[in-house]
């Protein structure tokens, strides 16, 4: 099973570098790494290009830019990473192994959160613990699927907040998620940017929102508001 690894990137020139550069064992292991511009208006396409299989361009929004990842790569398997997260050492064979199990057709890691504030760590722990409830994954949490799941599930929605909640409920018709215990790390910088425990309740209150119905272009343009506030 080959596996290809989505990079969607925006703005990232002060980190891609570093990000794809953890990823060079994997490339030669014979993993591909395909990073998706969403408009950069700094060099991290440039920065890019010699640390990746390929580099293409999708309009911006981590939507269509997983989608298009997804159409341009090759893989049996595809893996939707952040460029502020890092897998752990294993993760294609433990991908690979979790796929090869009875019915599974796509799951996500745990995570750990990266930062200062000891708060991060109980984000982390009550995300893992959601996840593995609900059979919900976001997008920390490096989504992988089989590609046939993935295009059966219609890829993720273009909506511009929640499509990791979309595409797991989507997943999650056909088959539970296989939840793995190893950890992928992300960037705190979010939740420290804002504040943590801020960042915490508005996620909640769009995450409430979103599942009683409200749309989610609405809810997007409620987390700009309370993100450029802070």
């Amino acid at each position: 099973m080959r596996l290809s690894i989505v990079v969607p990137a925006l703005d990232e020139a002060s980190a891609i570098e570093a990000a794809l550069a953890a990823l060079r064992p994997l490339r030669a292991a014979g993993c591909e790494v395909i990073v998706v511009d969403g408009g950069s208006r700094d060099a991290t396409a440039r920065l890019a290009q010699p640390l990746a299989d390929r580099v293409v361009a999708a309009p911006r929004g981590r939507a269509s830019q997983m989608n298009a990842g997804a159409g341009a790569a090759t893989g049996d398997a595809l893996l939707f990473l952040h460029a502020d997260t890092q897998l752990p050492p294993d993760a294609p064979g433990e991908i690979a192994r979790a796929l090869a199990t009875g019915p599974r057709a796509w799951g996500r890691f745990d995570v750990a959160i990266a930062g200062a504030d000891p708060m991060l760590a109980v984000v982390a722990l009550l995300m893992n613990a959601r996840s593995r409830l609900t059979g919900i994954a976001t997008g920390d949490q490096a989504i992988f699927a089989r590609r046939e799941a993935f295009e059966a599930a219609g890829g993720f929605p273009e909506i511009p907040l929640m499509e990791d909640v979309a595409l797991s409920r989507a997943l999650r018709r056909a088959a539970a998620p296989a939840c793995l215990r190893s950890r992928v790390v992300t960037s705190g910088r979010r939740w420290e940017r804002q504040g943590t425990l801020r960042t915490i309740f508005l996620m909640w209150r769009l995450r409430l929102a979103y599942a009683l119905g409200a749309d989610p272009r609405r809810l997007a343009r409620r987390y700009d508001v309370e993100r450029t506030s802070s």
